[in-house]
């Protein structure tokens, strides 16, 4: 395991150690290009002493090319804004560049790259093209559902503005990278991109992308890659607390277990009553990195057992963690800590608990914006790794929400950070009608809340009302949601997406533009492997919407029963079409 200090050369040469906290990069992305002179590594010799080597990376130039790229865009902004009249080039490319292995965690993950597909609505602006890459192609009846969606435009011409492009590689690697490895596919898109006019926008921003932004000279609307610790477990902690916004007690980052067990100790003495601390892996996603250490069984060490003791007794019970990923073992999860990193946090105890999360952006020009409020619904054995959203939060707590979600902003905004971001809290019934709201994760990327959010908005053209905290259509009508990324179930296995618009069709399924309710799917190539699809059920209220959800689980599973024998073929109602929507 390496980790890393930074040596930046300044104007007059002279190396500075740079002041990014904490910033840990694998070996792997040595040769990204990314724009530091020097890194000093330092590892550990048998005998733990710190040895010290250097390695030459790319210059520094590479790092101020892509912040002057960035600055373009407050010069747009405000172009790049105008929906229905704007002129732009939108390079989509939904990269999911992030742990690989912790990403394996999430079933069917290969086809979340459809996550950003709500992005094809933006082609409702008929001055608007947009280019959307991916590891591999994506169904074309797939491509052709979104396009459908899209009200007042005609199809012909919606898809002659859309460029499909596919890397054609279904390997673990980071899609940027990808592309990256493949010149004539970056030349590809660069000629097709109007430099003036574009910008390009990810699921999140790493090394590979800053990168790829400096290669094709378009400014990337993302937060900086050096800036993703701030939605690390432990760089959200901090934010938290220069921020002022109440979350739970825990750790700072630590590399091993023993010292694991150290900041556990240390965490219990501070709070003696702790009954449970939650372990989480510093880059973990979907609450799947994360595991729950239960005192109970050691309980009586809180008051006469030693520190020693009270570490021991930690360390033996490490084993016995519960686990929030399905088949993961104290010696993988032990494993990664020297890799990413770790911090423990008291875990927030409460008989009516809630997990709500409020979405906002950072615009180029520096302003802070709330976009939403949502309840999560969360699932796994203790109700840690996310499985949908409610919009909006509870009227009880979501504008108080927004107030903590401006100031976490506006901390982020100070760092220099751009675009989406999203915190997670635990609220608690305090039995009074009043709730306890403490923060405990920051995501610097497009999270589950953001595509159904933005597909409501695309598809409306409505707006966000912080004074009620309502998301209202141009209609002037409320509406809500309920959106999942999980509906899974094994007798879903084996459908296909034609199935699946089958199925919409005869169902009447699908969202309907004149009344503004009806479900949009996604993540449909996940159905015949996985059984797994996404969906965004929308209504004029709460119970409209999860009535509209309701019937869309009903149908799929009556279609799906193994008695049934109805099964009409797509291509009894079609004429077979040999295009497959690539170029």
């Amino acid at each position: 395991m390496y980790s890393f200090v930074f040596l930046l050369k300044s104007k007059d040469n002279a190396l500075q150690k740079d002041t990014i906290p904490e910033l840990n990069i694998s070996t792997s992305n040595l040769n990204c290009g990314w724009g530091y002179t020097k890194v000093v590594k330092q590892c550990w010799d048998q005998d733990e002493k710190r040895v010290m080597t250097t390695t030459n990376i790319s210059e520094l130039e590479q790092f101020d090319k892509f912040r002057h790229l960035q600055s373009t865009l407050r010069e747009r902004w405000k172009t790049i804004e105008l929906f229905d009249n704007s002129e732009a080039d939108i390079l989509v490319v939904p990269s999911l560049s992030i742990d690989q292995r912790e990403l394996q965690k999430i079933e069917g993950c290969e086809h979340y790259e459809e996550r950003l597909l709500f992005s094809l609505m933006r082609l409702r602006n008929p001055r608007t093209r947009l280019i959307y890459v991916t590891s591999v192609p994506l169904h074309p009846s797939i491509i052709e559902y979104y396009l459908q969606l899209l009200p007042g435009i005609p199809f012909s011409h919606a898809r002659n503005r859309l460029l499909l492009l596919s890397a054609y590689d279904s390997s673990l690697k980071p899609l940027s990278q990808k592309i990256l490895e493949r010149p004539r596919l970056l030349e590809r898109i660069r000629k097709a991109l109007r430099q003036e006019k574009s910008f390009m926008i990810c699921y999140n921003s790493a090394l590979w992308e800053g990168e790829l932004s400096v290669k094709l000279d378009v400014p990337l609307y993302a937060a900086a890659p050096d800036l993703q610790i701030w939605g690390s477990k432990s760089g959200s902690r901090q934010i938290f607390a220069e921020s002022g916004v109440p979350h739970p007690d825990g750790s700072q980052k630590v590399w091993n277990s023993a010292d694991l067990a150290e900041g556990a100790a240390q965490l219990w003495e501070r709070q003696p009553t702790l009954q449970r601390i939650v372990v989480k892996l510093n880059e973990g996603i979907s609450g799947e990195g994360n595991a729950l250490l239960d005192l109970r069984p050691i309980a009586n060490l809180s008051s006469q057992g030693s520190h020693a003791e009270r570490v021991a007794a930690i360390s033996d019970r490490f084993s016995n963690l519960r686990f929030q990923a399905k088949q993961e073992t104290w010696d993988n999860f032990s494993g990664r800590i020297p890799e990413l990193g770790a911090i423990v946090e008291a875990f927030v105890e409460g008989e009516t608990k809630r997990s709500p999360s409020v979405q906002g952006r950072i615009t180029p020009t520096g302003e802070v914006e709330i976009l939403s409020t949502h309840d999560q619904i969360l699932g796994g054995p203790d109700g840690q790794i996310y499985l949908g959203c409610r919009f909006p939060a509870d009227e009880s707590y979501r504008l108080r929400l927004q107030q903590l979600g401006l100031k976490v902003g506006r901390k982020l905004a100070e760092k220099g950070a751009l675009e989406r971001f999203g915190v997670d809290f635990i609220t608690v019934d305090q039995g009074n009608g009043e709730w306890e709201i403490q923060a405990i994760e920051i995501n610097l990327r497009k999270g589950g809340t953001t595509h159904p959010f933005m597909t409501l908005k695309l598809l409306t053209n409505g707006r966000y009302d912080l004074s009620t905290g309502l998301f209202y259509s141009q209609q002037g009508r409320p509406k809500y949601y309920i959106a999942t990324d999980n509906l899974q179930k094994d007798r879903y296995r084996g459908l296909l997406p034609n199935d699946l618009m089958d199925i919409i069709a005869h169902h009447r399924l699908h969202f309907d533009s004149g009344t503004e309710t009806g479900t949009v799917f996604h993540l449909m190539g996940c159905l015949s492997q996985f059984g797994k699809v996404g969906l965004t059920s929308i209504g004029d209220s709460p119970q409209q919407a999860e009535e509209i959800y309701n019937r869309v689980v009903k149908v799929l599973d009556e279609e799906t029963r193994s008695n049934n024998r109805d099964l009409p073929s797509f291509s009894d109602y079609a004429f077979p079409v040999s295009w497959d929507g690539y170029e």
